[in-house]
């Protein structure tokens, strides 16, 4: 995919930018690169349902494991809408939420919130310490490879706080993180087509009794 479309899209997850053009050849060429990511998007899903693993943790090639992406139900695809936290708590769910992400560059966004999960989970102080830091280089501090949208006073405040690294130290910014992603991408991935698709229930056709 030609690198000039990444660099067209802002890296907050928001809305597309209003400076980058508004007349109609600007939003016909904003429509292609949609189509063309949506188009795209199946083939990340099944990426990411092949290699999705828990932040820190090998990746297994065992079968087992893969297994437990199954294709949700139409039934079980319908409750992730009734919640933010539905959505998260489904394997399948959460890796077409990251596609769907990724779709709109903003990726760094769940890497992040589930970066924390994983953080939370650490027991020891030399591991919390280190995860802490990487964290800290990966996505807040300045030109970070991954980036998130958080103000410069939560920044520094985690700056200070990884120096004696808690299990709390990314609390407030998991938090902003957690809402720009229910506030704004949620919504929007619960209207796309692949979501619809996947609610969608399967029509039984009957075949007229013979006389």
């Amino acid at each position: 995919m030609p690198s000039a479309m990444f660099l067209a899209v802002q890296h907050d997850c928001g809305p597309m930018d209003k400076s980058a053009g508004t007349g109609p050849k600007s939003e016909e060429k904003r429509e292609k690169m949609k189509r063309t990511l949506l188009k795209d998007w199946k083939s990340r899903l099944s990426y990411f349902l092949q290699n999705s693993s828990s932040p820190g943790k090998p990746k297994t090639s065992k079968k087992s494991k893969q297994q437990t992406f199954t294709k949700p139900s139409p039934e079980e695809a319908q409750l992730w809408s009734e919640a933010f936290d539905e959505l998260l708590a489904s394997k399948y769910g959460l890796a077409a939420f990251r596609a769907f992400l990724k779709s709109e560059f903003c990726e760094e966004n769940i890497e992040f919130w589930l970066a924390c999960e994983d953080f939370k989970k650490t027991k020891s102080p030399q591991k919390l310490s280190s995860k802490a830091k990487k964290i800290y280089t990966d996505f807040i501090e300045k030109e970070a490879p991954k980036e998130i949208n958080i103000d410069f006073q939560t920044k520094t405040l985690i700056a200070q706080n990884i120096q004696e690294a808690t299990s709390g130290c990314f609390t407030t910014a998991q938090k902003r993180v957690y809402s720009l992603m229910e506030n704004n991408s949620y919504p929007r991935f619960l209207e796309s087509e692949f979501y619809q698709d996947l609610c969608k229930k399967p029509q039984i056709t009957t075949e007229p009794h013979a006389t």
